[in-house]
C-alpha cells in the first residue's frame, strides 16, 4: 500500500553487462558439473505490486494509460532475456488485488474451480519461474487466495475436501505464514529451482550446466492486524529474520547453491521485531542470503538520486543496490519497472557461488528516455481480453449523480471534493450500526477519517478525478481504492489530536525566514495516511512550522475545544483501526465495530440512497486550514498542470501554478502555496 510521489522513471538501460566478461562464443559442450574456473551470469528479473494491473489501462479513468501494465513490462522481459539467456523470472507479490478487473473476478463474478485469474493467465504467458505472497493476497480471504493459487489451505474456513482448483503453472512459495489448524507453513515456504544454464569453462569454450537455485518468501507479518477479519485465529506468522534462520540451512542442506529471498517488505533498521512490517534490512544480515527481491513500498531501488529514508541508511548502497552487501531490488509498482540482477557466478569446485563483486542490480522502466513507452506485448491483451470487456460493462453501472468535480489534485492543501463524500458514508454507516446494536455508545459523536488515496505517487496521472455528470461504479473505486472493512473506533480527544498530528506529518517543517523555495510535501509520508476529518462540526489548523507532533492547533468541536477525555466514535477502515501506519493508539485495541462490509460498497450504497451529490451538501466541508504566517520564501507543491481552476471550485484561493513543467521531467507542475493567507 506504500507510495511515494514522482517516483523516477529510469531510461531503458542495457548497462551492467559491459562490466561483464563476454559471454563464451562456439559449440556448447554438456558437462555433468561444472569445473573449478568455469564462470557464468544468471539474471534474476523481478516483478512486483503488479496489483492485477495485466493492462495498460486505468478502468477508474475509462481510458488506456501508457505508463502501467504487466502487458508493457512483457517488453522488457523480452529484451532482458535476449541480454542474459540465463534468467530467472520471479515474482515479489501483492499481484492479485489493485483493479476493478482483480474486483470483478473476486467479488462480483467469482471464478469457477477451473478458472485461472487474468493476471495469472498473463504470467502463465511470460513463464514466470516462481512467486511469493504479498499482503494483499489476503484481502479477499482465504479460501479465494487457496482456490485461484490452486493450494489446498487446511485451515479453519477453508473446505479441504474441495478439490484443487486451477493456480498459477509456477509455484509460489511463503516461509513466514502458519496454519493454526497444524502449525504448518500455508504455502510451500521454498522451492529449489534446478536451472540450466550456459556457462564458460576454464577454457573458455561453452559449457552447459545446472545451478540449483532455492527460492524463499516473506509476507509482512503484519497481514494480522491488516486483515484481521480473514486471518485471525486460522493463520499465524513469525518474525522475517527467525523464518529465514530455519529454512535457509534446509535449503542449503537440500541442494540449494545459491538462495534468493523474495521479500515482500521495504527497509526498516528499527529495532527488529518478530512483527515488524519491512523486515529485509535485519533479513540481509542472515547468512546464505545471496539476493533479495523486495517490494510492498511501490519505490524503486537501485535509485542514486533517491531521498527515501529507508534507501538512506548504514550499510544500504542506493546506487549499486546493495545492502549489507546483498544484491537488492525493488521494482516499483504496477509494471512500471522489471528489477534485473544480474549474478556473476563462479564455481569453486564444488558448487556455484556469487562473484558480488561483478555482479549489477538495476531498474529498468517502461518508460524511454524521449518519454515514449515501450510497446505492449500483443499476446497479453489477446488472452484476457474476455474478462477485459467483461470489467468496463461492469464498471460504467451508474449508482447516482454529482454536480461537482471530485479530484485530489490539491486533496494535500485542503481540496476535500474527493473525500467528503467518503466519511459521510463512513459516518452515517458507523452511526447506523452503532443506533440498531450497541446503544452503550449511540450517545457518542460519530467522525469519520478518511485520506487522499492518489496523490501522483505513480506518476502525473495517478489522482482521483471524478467528473461532473453521472457515478458509476468505476468513479467510486476511483474515490475509494482499496477493498477495505469499515471499522469503528473508540478515541478520546488526546487520542484524536495524537491521530491528527500523525496525519500531519504529511507535510515537511517550513522555515518561515527561509529565502529559498521550500516543499510542503513530505513525500516519505505517503497520502492515505493524510487522514482528514471532514465535518462542520469540527475545525483545526496544521501549522507547518512546527515540528511534528505540535502541529495541530485550536481544535473544536461544535465551536468548544476538545477535550483530551472527550470521547468520540471515529468511523475508519480494518487497516487503520488495526495499526496500519503506525498511528499513536491505533493498535486495534480500540475497536469498537469491526464490519464485515467493504467501504467501497457502503460507499456506493450511500450515493444510490443520495442519487444527486451537490458541492454544497457533500463536497465543502474543510474542517481544518494550514495555520497563518508569512514566509520570506516560495512554498511550493506539485501536481498535474493546468488543473489550477479545481482548487477555485473548491475555494483554495492561495494556490498559484508558477511553473507548468516543474523540471523533473515527468509531467507534474509546480505550485506555489501562500500560507499568509
Amino acid at each position: 500500500m506504500l507510495q511515494s510521489p514522482r517516483l523516477a522513471l529510469l531510461p531503458l538501460l542495457l548497462a551492467g553487462c559491459g562490466a561483464l566478461p563476454p559471454a563464451a562464443t562456439g559449440p556448447v559442450h554438456p558437462l555433468a558439473s561444472a569445473q573449478a574456473g568455469s564462470s557464468a551470469t544468471l539474471a534474476l528479473l523481478e516483478t512486483t505490486d503488479l496489483h492485477a494491473n495485466v493492462l495498460s489501462y486505468d478502468y477508474y479513468k475509462l481510458q488506456a494509460e501508457p505508463s502501467i501494465g504487466l502487458e508493457r513490462t512483457a517488453t522488457l522481459i523480452a529484451q532482458a532475456r535476449a541480454q542474459y539467456p540465463n534468467n530467472l523470472l520471479l515474482d515479489n507479490g501483492d499481484t492479485i488485488q489493485g483493479t476493478a478487473l482483480a474486483d470483478y473476478q473476486a467479488l462480483v463474478k467469482p471464478l469457477a474451480c477451473d478458472q485461472t485469474l487474468a493476471i495469472y493467465k498473463a504470467m502463465n504467458l511470460l513463464k514466470v519461474d516462481g512467486g511469493g505472497i504479498g499482503n494483499h493476497e489476503f484481502n479477499y480471504g482465504l479460501a479465494f487466495l487457496s482456490q485461484v493459487t490452486g493450494n489446498q489451505f487446511d485451515v479453519d474456513s477453508v473446505d479441504a475436501g474441495k478439490p484443487r482448483c486451477a493456480g498459477p503453472a509456477f509455484p509460489q512459495v511463503l516461509a513466514n505464514v502458519y496454519s493454526v489448524k497444524t502449525g504448518k507453513p500455508l504455502f510451500a515456504p521454498y522451492h529449489i529451482i534446478a536451472k540450466q544454464i550456459t556457462a564458460t569453462g576454464p577454457d573458455g569454450k561453452a559449457i552447459t550446466s545446472t545451478v540449483k537455485v532455492g527460492i524463499i518468501s516473506f509476507a509482512p507479518p503484519t497481514i494480522m492486524a491488516w486483515d484481521k477479519r480473514w486471518l485471525e485465529g486460522r493463520v499465524y506468522t513469525q518474525g522475517v529474520r527467525e523464518t529465514a534462520e530455519k529454512f535457509i540451512p534446509e535449503m542449503r542442506a537440500k541442494g540449494a547453491e545459491l538462495v534468493v529471498a523474495i521479500s515482500h517488505g521495504g527497509l526498516d533498521d528499527s529495532p527488529y521485531s518478530p512483527s515488524m512490517e519491512n523486515g529485509n534490512y535485519y533479513l540481509s544480515q542472515v547468512p546464505g542470503v545471496d539476493a533479495m527481491l523486495i517490494g510492498h513500498s511501490h519505490q524503486l531501488f537501485p535509485n542514486a538520486t533517491s531521498t527515501v529514508p529507508q534507501f538512506n541508511l548504514p550499510g544500504v548502497d542506493k546506487a549499486k543496490g546493495l545492502v549489507n552487501g546483498v544484491p537488492t531490488v525493488m521494482a516499483n509498482l504496477w509494471g512500471k519497472h522489471l528489477g534485473v540482477i544480474g549474478l556473476r557466478l563462479r564455481h569453486d569446485g564444488k558448487q556455484w557461488v556469487v562473484d558480488k563483486s561483478a555482479t549489477t542490480v538495476e531498474a529498468r522502466g517502461i518508460q524511454n528516455a524521449d518519454k515514449s513507452y515501450v510497446q505492449p506485448d500483443p499476446a497479453i491483451a489477446k488472452l484476457v481480453a474476455e474478462e477485459h470487456a467483461a470489467t468496463i460493462a461492469y464498471v460504467q453501472t451508474p449508482v447516482g449523480a454529482t454536480d461537482f468535480r471530485m479530484s485530489t489534485y490539491f486533496a494535500d492543501v485542503g481540496d476535500v471534493s474527493a473525500i467528503e463524500v467518503v466519511n459521510q458514508a463512513q459516518a452515517g454507516y458507523l452511526a447506523a450500526y452503532v443506533k440498531a446494536n450497541l446503544s452503550q455508545f449511540a450517545h457518542l459523536p460519530v467522525l469519520s477519517m478518511s485520506s487522499p488515496f492518489k496523490s501522483g505517487s505513480a506518476g502525473v496521472s495517478d489522482y482521483t478525478d471524478v467528473k461532473a455528470g453521472n457515478v458509476a461504479l468505476n468513479n467510486a473505486a476511483d474515490l475509494y481504492l482499496y477493498p477495505n472493512a469499515l471499522y469503528g473506533v473508540k478515541m478520546n480527544g488526546a487520542d484524536l489530536k495524537a491521530w491528527l498530528e500523525q496525519s500531519a506529518q504529511r507535510f515537511n517543517t517550513i522555515d518561515p525566514n527561509k529565502a529559498e523555495a521550500q516543499e510542503l510535501v513530505n513525500t516519505a509520508h505517503p497520502s492515505y495516511n493524510f487522514d482528514a476529518i471532514t465535518s462542520a462540526d469540527v475545525r483545526y489548523q496544521i501549522d507547518v512550522t512546527q515540528k511534528p507532533g505540535q502541529r495541530i492547533k485550536g481544535l473544536t468541536y461544535k465551536g468548544k475545544p476538545v477535550d483530551a477525555s472527550q470521547e468520540f466514535l471515529i468511523a475508519t477502515n480494518n487497516y487503520r483501526a488495526s495499526g496500519g501506519g503506525n498511528f499513536p493508539g491505533l493498535d486495534g485495541s480500540k475497536t469498537v465495530v469491526a464490519s464485515p462490509d467493504n467501504n467501497r460498497e457502503l460507499l456506493i450504497a450511500y450515493v444510490t440512497k443520495e442519487k444527486n451529490l451537490t458541492r454544497a451538501k457533500n463536497g465543502s466541508a474543510r474542517s481544518w486550514r494550514f495555520a497563518r504566517v508569512a514566509t520570506k520564501g516560495p512554498v511550493v507543491f506539485h501536481s498535474a498542470p493546468n488543473v489550477i481552476d479545481l482548487a477555485q471550485a473548491a475555494g483554495i484561493d492561495n494556490v498559484t501554478q508558477l511553473k507548468l513543467d516543474d523540471g523533473a521531467g515527468k509531467g507534474f507542475a509546480l505550485y506555489q502555496l501562500d500560507l499568509s493567507k
